[in-house]
């Protein structure tokens, strides 16, 4: 597997992989959750100055995905306020390439890229019906940090906060 920065040609498949990835969910949501959700996930947010968007590749096909947002940026579109350390987002892995690690190795590629700027924390948020996400962040670490969790769609779905010490 390599793990590398996309190029701007590959943006839109890594948006259109990015959907389908999480398109198993749902039917898990509310259809104007799945629509917010959608629409963060489709967004331009991921070009911003100073994002790294990462994929991984395996058998020269783009197989997962990330954003790292830098600190002190609006990575969430107002939902959360500008954190002091860098955030993780829009992790996406295709269904054919799960469970190959491909998820773990773009999350530590992320704090690798944090640590190496000097930072002590890195942050993302995921929800509870991302089950496999939640699975994995915890098992690298990460804590709960209720204080910045968010309803985008006011349906009861809690976008949960969590933050790794470096």
């Amino acid at each position: 597997m390599i793990i590398r920065d996309a190029f701007k040609e590959e943006i839109l498949f890594i948006r259109k992989q990015r959907v389908l990835a999480y398109e198993e969910h749902a039917s898990l949501i509310s259809e104007n959750h799945w629509l917010e959700l959608k629409q963060a996930i489709s967004s331009q947010s991921d070009v911003q100055p100073g994002v790294d968007l990462i994929v991984a590749v395996i058998n020269e096909k783009i197989v997962g995905s990330v954003a790292l947002f830098p600190a002190k940026i609006d990575a969430y579109e107002g939902f959360v306020e500008k954190l002091d350390y860098p955030e993780i987002r829009m992790l996406a892995v295709s269904s054919e390439a799960r469970g190959k690690g491909v998820a773990a190795a773009l999350v530590k590629e992320c704090i690798h890229r944090a640590r190496r700027r000097g930072y002590s924390e890195i942050g993302l948020h995921t929800a509870d019906f991302m089950k496999g996400a939640l699975k994995l962040y915890e098992k690298l670490g990460f804590k709960r940090l209720p204080e910045y969790d968010f309803e985008p769609a006011d349906d009861g779905i809690i976008v949960k906060a969590f933050k790794l010490s470096l």
